[in-house]
């Protein structure tokens, strides 16, 4: 019973499941209202547009709250662990889960609730705001700079990786994407 009262709420820790239809805001925000009070909080807080967040959280995890990066396989059959230590709609790795945590004094937020994970985002992307000089609006270069780290962007480490390239340059595109389809959204209102 426990159980089903916590699950119906939605806006907590997550299911592990992701919305249907991922290509159009307005569905993901309709079948997870709690997702748009957590934007628009990250969004007063920290200034992060929610398209931004959006497709964001969209490469990182597809909406999923129980993401994980696969298993790493010695001979190829012989599980060793995973590629890193990444988990969540947001995918922070412990060491930078960690360092928010104690930056921003929320020591029970938890990578699979969406409100934190967005929290978490929004502290990323006004440190990259404020060091690196990335505008809020700009989701590609904020892609970039969360998957390399400020330090790795500050050196320009995602040059040579065309792939990298490549879905930053997608994570742009899907941010004008939601931010056009948001603009008439009812469940953004």
């Amino acid at each position: 019973m426990i159980v089903l009262l916590a699950a119906s709420c939605g806006g907590g820790g997550g299911s592990g499941t992701s919305p249907r239809n991922l290509d159009n805001a307005c569905s993901i925000l309709e079948q997870r209202p709690g997702y748009y009070r957590a934007f628009r909080s990250a969004e007063r807080r920290w200034g992060v547009p929610v398209h931004v967040q959006m497709a964001t959280i969209y490469q990182e995890s597809k909406f999923d709250s129980d993401a994980r990066t696969p298993f790493r396989y010695s001979l190829g059959v012989i599980p060793i662990g995973r590629q890193s230590s990444a988990f969540g709609y947001s995918q922070a790795l412990d060491g930078t889960w960690d360092e928010y945590l104690a930056d921003v004094g929320r020591r029970g937020a938890r990578r699979d609730n969406i409100r934190d994970a967005t929290d978490f985002m929004g502290w990323y992307m006004d440190l990259s705001r404020k060091e690196l000089g990335i505008p809020m609006s700009d989701a590609r270069r904020h892609y970039l700079a969360y998957h390399e780290g400020r330090a790795g962007y500050r050196r320009g480490s995602y040059n040579a990786k065309s792939w990298l390239l490549r879905v930053s340059t997608q994570v742009g595109e899907r941010a004008v994407l939601y931010e056009r389809q948001l603009r008439n959204c009812r469940a953004a209102r």
